[in-house]
């Protein structure tokens, strides 16, 4: 073990080496994957916050950056120093949010670095400006988390607070995206997937019918329809968090209310508008729509989707609804489930065919009914490291040693919060 490693950290994985004594090859992908955020990914600014890149890339996605620092959670529950560098990416987070709500990446610093030249309103900060509605949600999940974790209440700064009025700001603007937005993006020479259609406005919507519009997936490939389901449910989840945040900090009654309303119109658009029939199955949850009775039924790898549904903490009016979900999600009605000789699961479209994600295995995991489909999950992802001692993005469903991104935190973290829940450490929430 690295004597370099926060002691609250050793102490957690020696834990792991009792309760998984009879295959400590378990804790040792554990340990290199949960050594690898920190050691590779995170750095402390002279602000006092925390700049988080994703892996490969030398930019902080706000969604990859919680997903990568989600597993210290349980660790700083007793490690003040580790408390105070989730702190600082929180207090990041925000200061992105509020130099540009619709941006999902940024730079270290004002230095111009950027994916492309889009035509959208670019900032010097700005690395990638594809609007998402999870990157919005994530850093208010994560404060609340941080906050039932460790019990610190100091991320709930002015800044949070002037964050917080450009979400709800952002999220109003999009449930009449086609009448009041003023986001728009273009890439020119590239994938369809990598811009959005109609002088970069998107696919229409029907609007006003109570779900937020998002031009990109979180995989930052685009939305075939605007309104992406598994990402309002996300909304749902936090807007209520912010409500419950606003009631305990007191003196915010007008966002709490705000919040609570929108969390209860979206769910109710989002059980109105987003599930559609299926002969032979039942209702089902579409992966996105858009208002006017098109569907899109699939799923993606990327958090959020619908397979991390329960994960994520939506409660549907109908659990035989999510249930057939999952069912059609996890077979070859799926588009993009596949299967082959080495692993089978949900793979992307932003990834080539019949590449099946690490990430997508482990929410199939942190979301399995049984500790014994759980343990299954963590080998299938243990058999499916081509080597490396490492998660990857995308895998060849017939070979471990073909896949995308050697380096991808993000995937590190879903697997060591696996192993985690499956020995009993739970994220509180």
């Amino acid at each position: 073990m690295k004597e370099t490693l926060p002691k609250s950290i050793q102490e957690l994985i020696l834990s792991l080496r009792e309760k998984l004594k009879d295959e400590p090859q378990i804790v040792d992908m554990f340990e290199r994957c949960y050594s690898n955020t920190l050691d590779t990914t995170v750095k402390k600014m002279e602000d006092g916050s925390t700049y988080v890149i994703t892996g490969d890339i030398p930019a902080m996605w706000l969604r990859d950056s919680v997903a990568q620092l989600r597993p210290y959670l349980v660790p700083a529950q007793n490690d003040p120093e580790l408390a105070d560098l989730i702190a600082g990416l929180i207090r990041r987070q925000f200061m992105c949010i509020n130099i540009d709500p619709y941006a999902n990446a940024f730079n270290e610093g004002p230095n111009g670095n950027c994916w492309e030249k889009d035509e959208t309103d670019m900032g010097p900060w700005i690395w990638e400006r594809k609007y998402e509605i999870d990157s919005l949600c994530y850093p208010l999940q994560f404060s609340y988390l941080f906050w039932k974790n460790t019990g610190r209440t100091d991320q709930f700064d002015e800044n949070f607070w002037e964050g917080v009025d450009k979400i709800l700001t952002v999220f109003e603007t999009e449930m009449n995206h086609e009448e009041k937005s003023p986001y728009s993006f273009i890439r020119k020479n590239c994938s369809y997937t990598d811009t959005l259609s109609r002088d970069g406005k998107g696919a229409q919507v029907k609007s006003g019918i109570g779900l937020i519009w998002s031009g990109f997936r979180p995989s930052d490939d685009s939305c075939r329809y605007g309104y992406l389901i598994p990402s309002n449910m996300f909304a749902v989840v936090v807007l209520n968090y912010l409500k419950e945040i606003a009631d305990f900090v007191g003196g915010k009654e007008e966002i709490a209310k705000k919040a609570e309303e929108m969390a209860k119109t979206v769910k109710q658009a989002i059980e109105t508008y987003g599930t559609t029939h299926i002969w032979g199955l039942g209702d089902v949850y579409a992966y996105e729509v858009d208002g006017f009775g098109q569907y899109n039924l699939m799923d993606d790898a990327n958090v959020p989707s619908l397979l991390a549904m329960s994960y994520l903490g939506y409660e549907p009016e109908s659990q035989e609804v999510a249930d057939n979900t999952r069912k059609l999600i996890l077979s070859e009605a799926n588009p993009f489930y596949y299967s082959g000789t080495k692993l089978s699961g949900i793979g992307s479209p932003h990834t080539p065919v019949r590449y099946v994600w690490h990430i997508s295995k482990a929410i199939e995991g942190l979301t399995a009914p049984t500790k014994e489909e759980k343990h299954q999950m963590i080998h299938e992802l243990m058999a499916t490291d081509g080597g490396t001692g490492l998660m990857h993005e995308g895998v060849f469903v017939d070979d471990p040693t073909v896949y995308t991104r050697e380096w991808f935190s993000w995937a590190n973290a879903m697997f060591c919060e696996l192993v985690m829940q499956y020995c009993g450490y739970e994220i509180k929430k």
